[in-house]
């Protein structure tokens, strides 16, 4: 099954993790520079959670910022 959030659709995303040497302007060096990149992924924090859907209690997967928002009714 898919990492994806039942409610907002929030999934996987990929990006880079990127590595830098030298020191910054501001600290008086000449500036960061990149070295290189690495492919990485950014992953949702996708909990399995019993909702109250239709007035009955169902098993959804369901990311943690729907929750804190409410957009969820935890089932008892």
């Amino acid at each position: 099954m898919a990492r994806v959030c039942d409610i907002c659709g929030k999934r996987t995303q990929v990006g880079y993790q990127i590595e830098r040497r030298g020191l910054a302007k501001r600290k008086g060096g000449v500036g960061r520079r990149i070295t290189g990149r690495t492919k990485r992924k950014f992953k949702a924090n996708i909990q399995s959670i019993r909702a109250l859907v239709n007035g009955g209690a169902k098993r959804m997967r369901v990311c943690t910022r729907c929750i804190s928002a409410g957009k969820v009714i935890k089932a008892a």
